[in-house]
């Protein structure tokens, strides 16, 4: 099973090819809750805090500036400890 990539300090440059701005954004307060994977997500934290704890594996923190891609097939846990606001798109 791939491992979520977390890419921090994205420059603009990076972020203007992908096109960021033009992604959907999800937003949710804190709270914990499971999750599952179809497609790769990759994902750019405008704003909060979340721990990510893939099924049999080590948490991984993320947040404000991070630039995250979780692989499809991949289950986890999110616990949001500051409220999350992320552009995202699935692949």
């Amino acid at each position: 099973m791939e491992r979520i990539k977390i890419e921090r300090n994205v420059s603009k440059g990076k972020l203007d090819k992908l096109n960021v701005i033009s992604w959907p954004i999800w937003a949710k307060e804190n709270s914990e809750f499971p999750w599952h994977y179809d497609k790769q997500e990759i994902c750019f934290f405008i704003e909060g805090h979340a721990i990510v704890t893939p099924d049999n594996g080590e948490p991984v923190e993320m947040g404000e500036g991070d630039l995250v891609t979780f692989p499809a097939g991949l289950s986890c846990m999110w616990k949001i400890t500051k409220p999350v606001k992320k552009h995202y798109n699935f692949e």
